[in-house]
């Protein structure tokens, strides 16, 4: 058994790991969505300028993700094998400079251009920062990790609504409100990826912030979970491809995200539209989904790793947000739309931490890093494919029913395929400390999910 000296190092290192990191990853996230999920609020007035359809901006917000979804695999790897450090400030430097250049865009072709070079320049900065949590964070602590990183989501929205409420309302040297958005939302990546050259630590060993005593029992405890997994099931990154656990991960997360980024890129259009408020007004409604998301995505995961259940944390936000999409279709009353947008909104953004601790319970280094990269990108053609059907759909049959059906539809199927033997309950939250004997004993129970129910 540990003694109280290893329980009093594990929690003093736990709580700087979590204090160090967690609030710049969130930072990080939050400004990369913010830039990601923008268009959705400069498209309350750059449609009408520019002279686009609904189709073209479906398909404009959609190009993004063909070019995300080429280099997340890779990228991934390269986090695992190289430096997160390196390759996030790469990221953000890179996506900074594209979303500037946004602003300045005028014809449907340069948006196209101008959304899939985002796509390519912001490639697997999500599974990366996923991989480089598994580097400091133990599996018992992962999804309150994520669920605090992934909280930037939702987070994001709210700031990007209130931002763009400002932004829409000006014309700096007569220029439209909503290039400025672009323009001046592009900034903070380029200068926050300077700084994360010289604030991410790349593995424990390397962290000066900790003691010599923290960063061996943080090593040890990563080593021994990895250790752990290798005698149970050591298995190459083709193999894990192949994995029927990790194609399945892949069915669900593809749904929620045709879903999700369907309604992501919509929802200020929809309360703009049935309302009937101008721009900066929608755009301020278009933050209740996010506060609700905020709440709903840390409290899952705490509950998460409290019991040890991942398959319904999962599953439920999913169906609750799906039948809030399905009653949208038949709500005409523009409070109840609210109300139903935000439960939706905010129920959807639930399932994110849960969802990605499953897979790395039976993963690690260089296939886990690899098959993050290819869930996330075989999830993200729902990216494109959501916006893009949005806009074919309201564009073809000039309603917005369609297009609620459609996302609820998503919603509903992707709970429904979460529970059929993808992950299972797994042991509750581990001991502070834990020898190395004892992680390979509690293995079984952690990492071969389809022998637990």
């Amino acid at each position: 058994m540990p003694t109280q000296t290893d329980l009093e190092i594990g929690q003093r290192a736990r709580r700087r790991v979590a204090v160090r990191l967690l609030p710049f990853v969130f930072i990080m996230y939050l400004i990369c969505y913010v830039d990601r999920a923008n268009l959705s609020f400069a498209n309350l007035r750059m449609s009408a300028d520019l002279g686009f359809s609904d189709r073209i901006y479906g398909l404009g917000s959609g190009i993004f993700f063909l070019g995300y979804v080429l280099f997340e695999i890779p990228g991934a790897i390269i986090v695992e094998r190289w430096s997160a450090r390196k390759w996030m400030a790469r990221i953000m430097i890179s996506w900074g400079i594209v979303t500037i250049l946004t602003g300045f865009i005028h014809s449907a072709q340069q948006f196209y251009l101008a959304r899939f070079f985002l796509g390519v320049a912001e490639a697997s900065f999500f599974p990366g920062i996923i991989v480089y949590l598994t580097h400091w964070f133990r599996s018992s602590d992962r999804a309150k990790a994520i669920g605090f990183f992934y909280a930037a989501v939702p987070a994001a929205s709210v700031v990007g609504s209130l931002m763009a409420s400002w932004l829409l309302g000006i014309h700096w040297s007569g220029v439209a409100g909503w290039r400025w958005i672009f323009i001046v939302e592009g900034i903070p990546p380029v200068l926050l990826g300077i700084v994360t050259i010289f604030y991410l630590t790349d593995w424990p060993e390397q962290a000066r912030w900790l003691s010599k005593v923290e960063r061996d029992w943080v090593s040890g405890e990563i080593g021994a979970e990895v250790q752990a997994k290798k005698k149970i099931r050591n298995c190459t990154i083709w193999q894990a491809f192949r994995d029927k656990r990790v194609i399945l991960l892949m069915v669900p997360y593809f749904l929620a995200l045709t879903g999700a980024q369907a309604s992501a890129f919509w929802i200020p259009t929809f309360i703009k539209r049935l309302s009937g408020l101008p721009g900066p007004k929608a755009a301020l409604w278009a933050a209740l989904p996010g506060l609700v998301g905020i709440a709903s995505m840390l409290l899952n995961g705490w509950h998460s790793d409290k019991t040890g259940e991942r398959r319904w944390h999962t599953a439920i936000p999913l169906a609750v947000a799906g039948v809030a999409y399905l009653l949208l279709s038949e709500t005409h009353n523009f409070l109840m739309v609210i109300a139903l947008l935000t439960v939706g909104g905010g129920c959807m953004f639930g399932y994110y931490p849960v969802f990605w601790s499953m897979p790395t319970l039976f993963l690690s280094e260089s296939a886990a890093a690899a098959c993050f990269g290819l869930i996330n990108s075989v999830g993200h053609t729902g990216g494109f494919i959501g916006p893009s059907a949005v806009g074919y759909l309201i564009d073809r049959t000039g309603s917005m029913t369609g297009a609620f059906l459609f996302i609820g539809a998503c919603y509903v199927l992707a709970s429904c395929i979460v529970p059929i033997k993808i992950g299972s309950s797994v042991s509750p939250s581990m001991p502070i400390s834990l020898t190395q004997k004892e992680i390979p004993e509690r293995g079984n129970n952690l990492i071969c999910w389809e022998d637990s129910d």
